[in-house]
């Protein structure tokens, strides 16, 4: 959610969400409709010319230090948020897709690495990734129980340092809702939750992404909206029901777009995805 325009305001809308939390009420449609946009394939500068509200920041490839852990790099990821007045609310470790963290050593402290920058650039969540060569499903669609063993024993010891970071790892990847649910119960900590990916779930594997979206419910930490080399509204009966599933749920974390560039003009592209999903998220709410 953007920040409260009037500090007036600030006591009714706690309660409102005091009442959410509790399952009492849903959120009012223009909460849903002003969830934050951002992109995780633009910069900063090209997400301020797109509309957008953030970026999220990758951590950068296999390296004993990470680039996002350079302190020069954090600097200057500072001043274009200061200069555009954008945020960054998530960094992604997709170097795990080639190195995964169930096997790579340097996995822990690539954790300790990407909290500890999170914190400091006032990002809230890591996107820890499972794809490629770290997909905890085999070639027959069996889940990795020894790597999934590994990942839970991992995300475990971080998780209290992501607490008191004020960071949530967020782990995204082909399973289907209720093997994520299993998983997190297994680590039995609320700083890590899902990274929900709409068309890696709905597209690729099939899965029923509104029903999952509503059995996660306050599991899903952040979400991936994108449609392959298309643009997002060629796709618009899809992202109907997802959009309706997360007012269902109460969802107030943002929307990231991992959209590609059709046009071949990435900020107008990715304004006029931004633009549809805003218009989505309004007839949602007038509906």
């Amino acid at each position: 959610m953007k920040t409260r325009r009037e500090f007036i305001s600030c006591g009714a809308q706690t309660a409102a969400w005091l009442a959410l939390a509790s399952g009492m009420t849903k959120p009012h449609a223009a909460e849903t409709a002003r969830l934050r946009l951002g992109s995780c394939m633009i910069d900063l500068p090209q997400a301020k010319a797109a509309g957008l509200d953030g970026v999220e920041v990758n951590v950068g490839p296999a390296a004993d230090r990470l680039q996002i852990a350079d302190e020069a790099v954090r600097r200057r990821y500072k001043e274009q948020m200061r200069e555009t007045g954008l945020a960054i609310p998530s960094l992604m470790m997709g170097l795990l897709n080639g190195a995964p963290l169930a096997a790579d050593p340097r996995g822990p402290d690539w954790l300790a690495q990407s909290i500890d920058a999170a914190r400091d650039l006032g990002a809230q969540t890591v996107l820890v990734a499972f794809f490629g060569k770290g997909d905890l499903l085999d070639a027959a669609g069996k889940v990795k129980q020894q790597d999934v063993d590994v990942v839970v024993e991992r995300l475990r010891a971080f998780a209290p340092r992501a607490k008191e970071a004020g960071v949530t790892l967020a782990i995204e990847n082909t399973l289907p809702a209720a093997e994520n649910i299993r998983i997190l119960d297994s680590i039995g900590h609320e700083s890590v939750k899902v990274y929900y990916d709409v068309f890696n779930t709905g597209v690729s594997k099939g899965y029923d992404v509104p029903a999952e979206i509503r059995l996660l419910k306050r599991r899903i930490a952040q979400v991936h909206f994108k449609n392959g080399p298309r643009y997002l509204e060629d796709r618009a009966n899809f992202f109907e029901p997802i959009v309706a599933a997360l007012k269902d749920i109460g969802y107030a974390g943002w929307i990231v777009l991992e959209t590609s560039s059709p046009s071949k003009d990435p900020v107008a592209d990715a304004r006029r995805n931004a633009e549809f999903v805003r218009r989505l998220l309004g007839r949602d709410a007038a509906a």
